[in-house]
């Protein structure tokens, strides 16, 4: 069986996606053996953070495209390349994929209803372009794979997919991310001038990821411990910079913009403890990275979270302020339980891996593949 993967979304506008993409296709090659992988990347977007040249392998080839996956173009292109190729079922990793002329079924990955919950962090126009190519993309798939229980109950009520159609694959941590050790941390704090000691929150500053309510949380802890805030800066979200601002304790509260891949298991072990205040996650990884890297973590009690961090983390309200608060005093006021989150977590992330995430993936394949045959 030839497969054909779509790694053009393998840049660092998807960060996520792309570790997604990265991950699955060095996992998949062991699981296919004799089936070989085609790698469509997107050759004059080459990622930054991901070296695309290190999947090559005797069954995963890659195979440059000139066609942005943005590109009506793609449309017909894509299907052309498919054929060429001779390709028995093509995985597309996102819902902007070929949706007429496709020579093999067709596969795709719908992380979460994230559009459809907070609608507001779309402009309208855009809200109704994604909603109709999402639903291209539902109803061109033969089978629909997401990544948690929650993700799947979502896209059987908010878009009537029938459940027998989805397969869940869970992520996982990547196996570099782990507690580092002494030189490493002492590097990174020289490196970004870290505090001797911090929480650390890691996210885009979008409306659902709620930091407005983190730094509210923090009012009460910021004078004994200062927090630190990677990820992602969209300029048009800046309502916890203005709250941390207003509430003064700016000097309590750090935004240190995305930190280099290499860096951030690192960054995850020299933490205190881990905060992910938002309000959905179709999987929720940094929790899972986080707690892979001995660090004790503070998230949320719904959607996805809970079947992640399972009770290897401390799961509260996160639209209450003082629930956060209370749950980080608890942390740092009792080493015993602190270090007992930071075993579980350990624990936790290991029940996690890529391999199985490649196993079910290659589950769902062979599903498509029956199912398209059916008479």
């Amino acid at each position: 069986m030839r497969i054909a993967i779509d790694a053009r979304f393998s840049a660092d506008h998807f960060p996520g996606i792309g570790r997604y993409i990265y991950n699955l296709v060095r996992s998949l090659a062991a699981v296919a053996n004799a089936d070989q992988l085609l790698v469509l990347y997107h050759a004059a977007r080459t990622p930054h953070r991901l070296d695309m040249t290190a999947l090559a392998g005797p069954n995963v080839t890659l195979v440059p495209v000139a066609v942005s996956p943005f590109s009506i173009a793609a449309q017909w292109s894509i299907p052309l390349l498919l054929r060429r190729l001779r390709i028995d079922l093509f995985h597309a990793p996102y819902y902007l994929m070929p949706y007429i002329g496709m020579p093999c079924p067709l596969v795709v990955t719908l992380y979460d209803v994230i559009p459809r919950l907070f609608p507001h962090e779309i402009p309208p126009q855009t809200r109704l372009a994604v909603d109709l190519l999402q639903r291209l993309a539902i109803r061109r798939a033969v089978r629909i794979i997401t990544i948690s229980q929650s993700a799947a109950a979502g896209l059987r009520a908010l878009y009537g997919i029938a459940a027998e159609r989805i397969s869940v694959t869970p992520l996982a941590a990547d196996p570099r991310f782990a507690a580092p050790d002494a030189a490493a941390v002492a590097a990174l704090r020289q490196r970004y001038a870290l505090p001797p000691h911090f929480a650390l929150s890691l996210s885009s500053n979008k409306p659902h990821k709620n930091l407005e309510t983190l730094i509210e949380a923090w009012q009460p802890i910021g004078a004994r411990l200062p927090l630190l805030i990677a990820g992602q800066r969209d300029p048009r979200y800046d309502a916890a910079e203005r709250r941390a601002t207003a509430l003064g304790i700016g000097d309590a509260v750090r935004f240190i913009g995305e930190i280099a891949e290499a860096a951030l298991p690192v960054l995850y072990g020299a933490a205190t403890l881990f905060l992910f205040p938002s309000l959905y996650e179709g999987f929720g990884l940094p929790p899972l990275e986080a707690m892979a890297c001995g660090t004790p973590v503070i998230c949320g009690n719904h959607s996805s979270l809970p079947e992640v961090v399972g009770d290897a983390a401390h799961l509260v309200d996160v639209r209450d302020s003082a629930a956060i608060s209370h749950a980080a005093a608890r942390i740092l006021a009792d080493p015993a339980y602190a270090r007992a989150l930071r075993e579980a977590g350990i624990r936790r992330a290991a029940s996690f891996g890529w391999q199985a995430t490649a196993a079910d993936t290659w589950a769902a394949y062979q599903l498509a593949m029956t199912s398209s045959s059916a008479p």
